[in-house]
């Protein structure tokens, strides 16, 4: 038996999906789980290295301001669909959970066309359009925000749950083991700075002319640039003072060798920190939709587990003052991650799996 997970195109939706993999093998070894991305998304590169079998689609993202690209999807759908269609027919799913990404939608729309039953996974406090299209065909939707179901219009049979946001399992965090593995001092003040799968070219710009001034003096920085921006930022690779890597994969030793971190505030971001008590300063991306990420910061920033730092503020000076500062302060990052890891829900991959694993039948 299998359940197919469909998601990808950034690593906000992979991770989810890969999450769910992890917690469906743990539960029910007898269950596949197969995931289902995009050719030109992040799984391309990721999932080779992964434990799980995977079938990659020829689907395209949906520009939303430039509008005019969407005219490829004349020719793209017809072989998209031919492609989902192979894809039902060779696996025969039980369950398909979708979580996001230009490859979901194709999938768990063909898939409750055909009677399997589908299950939707959003992450953010403002659900995407693949979520709020098919809220009424889905047998579950399973929140990262409660916030999110007032924007939906569910089934009459629609189960809807806000167990949080699926992490990968944080096993405990060794931070002396994480340091030395990157050839960190045990010592050193650790920043983690990265904005997604694809990054983030305002972070990227500020961090960078951040160090072209000298500032971050003795600060020890890992950074993911995101792809395909690693090269315009290598001259500041020096190990282990500055590690610069297109993206972190796996990320938990970043995360366990770090004392704060810099980042977008998607939502998976925002749960991951939690999980690993990590303080963060935020800085959203002003053009997401509905203001998601500021919504889905605002959680930490509340709790005292986080500094929020709009897009328009950020320079390279005022980097320096709120990174340095905290990097300065270890009573002050004690309390942030601290209320981080009060806000952190590691359990909500198993609670979306044994809830998943009501709609199988055997």
């Amino acid at each position: 038996m299998t359940i197919l997970i469909a998601g990808g195109g950034t690593g906000g939706h992979l991770m989810p999906a890969l999450a769910l993999a992890e917690e469906i093998r743990r539960l029910r070894p007898d269950i596949e789980p197969v995931l289902v991305g995009a050719l030109r998304g992040v799984e391309a590169d990721l999932l080779p290295a992964r434990p799980w079998r995977y079938h990659l689609l020829p689907s395209e993202p949906i520009y939303r301001r430039q509008w005019w690209r969407n005219v490829r999807w004349v020719t793209v759908l017809p072989r998209l669909l031919r492609a989902v269609g192979r894809v039902l027919d060779a696996e025969r799913p039980a369950v398909v959970i979708g979580t996001g990404g230009y490859a979901s939608a194709p999938v768990l729309w063909m898939a409750a066309r055909r009677g399997i039953p589908i299950v939707l996974q959003e992450q953010n406090a403002y659900p995407g359009i693949a979520t709020r299209r098919l809220a009424g065909r889905a047998a579950q939707i399973h929140l990262g925000f409660p916030e999110a179901e007032r924007y939906l219009t569910v089934g009459a049979h629609t189960v809807v749950h806000a167990f949080g946001n699926p992490v990968a399992r944080v096993t405990g965090r060794d931070r002396a083991a994480a340091r030395r593995a990157l050839g960190i001092p045990p010592d050193a003040r650790v920043l983690f700075v990265f904005g997604g799968s694809q990054g983030a070219r305002p972070l990227n710009d500020a961090v960078g002319a951040a160090l072209d001034r000298g500032l971050l003096r003795g600060v020890t920085l890992l950074w993911g640039t995101g792809r395909g921006h690693e090269d315009a930022w290598t001259r500041f690779h020096e190990p282990p003072a500055r590690i610069v890597r297109g993206f972190w994969d796996p990320i938990a030793d970043a995360y366990a060798a770090a004392d704060l971190v810099l980042a977008r505030s998607g939502a998976m971001t925002v749960a991951e920190l939690a999980a690993w008590g990590l303080p963060a300063v935020f800085v959203p991306l002003p053009t997401a939709a509905a203001d998601h990420q500021t919504a889905n910061a605002r959680a930490l920033v509340e709790a005292g587990a986080a500094v929020l730092l709009p897009e328009r503020a950020l320079s390279a000076e005022r980097l320096d003052r709120e990174l340095a500062g905290l990097l300065a302060d270890p009573q002050a990052l004690a309390r942030m991650a601290g209320r981080a890891g009060e806000r952190g829900r590691t359990n909500a991959g198993r609670y979306i799996v044994e809830a998943v694993l009501q709609l199988v039948a055997v």
